[in-house]
């Protein structure tokens, strides 16, 4: 067992709960397309993060470490992925006709995990403090992976099930026009904590 398991647990737990980016696009889909329809989402988020622990943890946060623009780069990438996406939830109608498909896929969940300046940077911090080369690596980086895993699978899942709980109350279009606005306008907010 690491020995600072509680310090990562707290360290994933509040990281993985808070809003952001994921979080937010969960509850959006949950409340517009029911729980079944926002699992291509739960899944790429929960595996595109877990793979993005797994490839840092076995080397590629050095590469981070020697190149820091790099985080720059996804900083922005990221950024412009995310404003589309804003863009896209704004103005989702509430027509049966717009509901039959979620614009949330899962390809592109899955690849947002490695341009998500959020994540990439929780990812940095968590595997270079906690996961050393040496006897422990293999025992170390496993429980972080797994770790990464369950925060991220119950994080997105909770999200999920709390947009779909506010669909009770939606009780015409114009509620869910302006849900729709306010989880757009919550990503765009999520933006600019990238850039405090």
């Amino acid at each position: 067992m690491h020995p600072e398991i509680l310090s990562i647990c707290l360290f994933w737990f509040v990281t993985a709960f808070t809003p952001g980016p994921n979080n937010v696009v969960a509850s959006y889909s949950g409340f517009n397309f029911g729980f079944t329809k926002t699992i291509p989402h739960i899944l790429g988020v929960t595996l595109g993060f877990t793979s993005l622990v797994i490839f840092l943890s076995i080397g590629l946060v050095n590469v981070f470490k020697l190149f820091p623009i790099i985080q720059v780069v996804i900083k922005y990438l990221g950024t412009l992925f995310l404003i589309y996406l804003a863009y896209k939830i704004a103005f989702s109608g509430a027509s049966k006709e717009t509901r039959k498909e979620n614009p949330v896929k899962f390809i592109e969940t899955f690849l947002f995990q490695y341009l998500n300046p959020k994540g990439v940077s929780v990812t940095i911090i968590v595997v270079s403090n906690y996961v050393e080369l040496g006897e422990n690596f293999i025992s170390y980086a496993t429980q972080i992976i797994l770790l990464a895993f369950i925060f991220a699978l119950s994080s997105i899942t909770l999200w999920t099930f709390i947009g779909k709980f506010l669909r009770k109350f939606a009780t015409n279009d114009n509620f869910i026009k302006y849900f729709n606005y306010v989880m757009s306008g919550l990503l765009l907010l999520s933006i600019i904590t990238f850039y405090i």
